[in-house]
């Protein structure tokens, strides 16, 4: 017996009538699998069935029959367990998945869907040119979210979705008004969105809380508006729903020239009740964000020279507003809506370089000022030349 090799003690392999070897074994709860593959020598064979071994001992097995499935199977199994979405992530979602993710990865089993697969699709949505980057990185984004889950149920031992970068959006860039551009926005829109404006530039509030926001949430006395819902427009159908996050329940102190529009704006529209709405569409209801920017939006801003600002960046503006008084990080987190302190950061950076900005125009008052004549001299002098011709005059 000296001189054979032992028995394996995990699994068997078996040379076929091809000349290939295939290799079998069991896993922890005594289920058989086969090899996905043969292989051409025993020894290949017996390595495979070393990895299994190794990967089963440190729990990093991964069943190959799941490994299986198809992208379209698992994508309905796992938005059967998404059941915490918001109404416009569920839209967008189906969006993505019916435009990007399934006419490419839908019928290919999750095992076949590798790093150089996402980078193939990556690559063709970036060439074609027919969509934003920003979207691009939504779609890979989900796709990572779906694969990750995969990983986390054992259909596969690891997320292809690993590009450095392929998830990352570009903002658009940030643009703040002034209080004068603020001001020429509140007369250029008609009178009943005045008051519209100067909350969202000075309070901060989103769209759909603008929308959603009612007259029993408004305090004149304290000068303070109450966020407890927003509006959410989905296929053209309006879902009341909480605020955005658990930071966006919140309640925003107004100063005194919001608080006044809003006071003359419910004077002139003295029928809403308690639980009607503060700023409803001109036909009553929700407004669409899509009839206000190109009814109202659009000319206003072409109107007060300030073509090409959005409405969202009414929100950036009364972030920097609070900003330049002072508010902290917290503070402006609370006022805001924001549960994470980096967009409060972002609105002090954009403070600290209009500090820098305003330093850099002092100097160049400061330098303005050497240039000029002393007033003292020159009055002097003018007043001398004055005296020297009455004295002519007079001899």
């Amino acid at each position: 017996m000296a001189g054979r090799n032992p028995r394996r003690a995990f699994g068997s392999v078996r040379r076929l009538p091809s000349g290939r070897w295939q290799a079998r074994y069991y896993d922890l709860q005594g289920r058989p699998h086969t090899g996905p593959a043969t292989f051409a020598t025993k020894t290949d064979a017996n390595r495979y069935l070393a990895t299994v071994e190794a990967d089963l001992t440190r729990g990093a097995w991964n069943n190959p029959r799941l490994g299986k499935t198809t992208f379209r199977a698992w994508v309905e199994r796992w938005q059967q367990t998404t059941t915490n979405l918001r109404p416009t992530t569920c839209s967008l979602y189906g969006y993505l998945l019916g435009r990007f993710l399934l006419p490419t990865f839908g019928e290919l089993p999750l095992a076949r869907i590798d790093v150089m697969a996402v980078r193939t699709w990556l690559a063709e949505l970036h060439d074609a040119g027919e969509v934003s980057a920003t979207t691009i990185a939504k779609a890979y984004r989900l796709l990572g979210r779906i694969l990750g889950a995969a990983v986390e149920a054992g259909y596969l031992p690891a997320s292809p979705c690993v590009i450095k970068g392929a998830g990352v959006e570009r903002a658009p860039e940030m643009q703040v008004a002034t209080v004068q551009q603020v001001r020429a926005l509140a007369d250029a829109v008609p009178a009943r969105y005045r008051a519209m404006i100067l909350v969202a530039a000075y309070g901060g509030l989103r769209w759909g809380e603008l929308v959603g926001l009612r007259v029993r949430h408004v305090d004149l006395l304290h000068g303070t508006v109450r966020i407890a819902e927003q509006i959410a427009e989905v296929n053209g159908t309006f879902m009341v729903g909480p605020p955005k996050s658990e930071a966006g329940a919140r309640t925003v102190t107004l100063p005194t020239v919001a608080v006044a529009a809003l006071v003359d704006h419910l004077d002139r529209h003295p029928g809403a009740s308690a639980d009607g709405l503060v700023f409803p569409a001109a036909d009553g209801g929700y407004q669409r964000r899509s009839n206000f920017r190109r009814r109202i939006w659009l000319p206003a801003t072409s109107a007060a020279g300030v073509a090409g600002l959005r409405f969202h960046d009414l929100r950036h503006t009364a972030a920097t507003f609070a900003a330049a008084t002072g508010a902290t990080t917290r503070e402006l987190m609370e006022r805001i809506g924001h549960s994470s302190p980096a967009a409060a950061l972002r609105y002090q950076h954009v403070m600290k370089d209009r500090d820098k900005a305003i330093a850099a125009a002092l100097d160049r008052l400061a330098r303005a000022a050497d240039t000029l004549p002393d007033n003292d001299n020159t009055t002097d002098r003018n007043g001398t030349q004055m005296a020297r011709r009455r004295r002519k005059r007079t001899a």
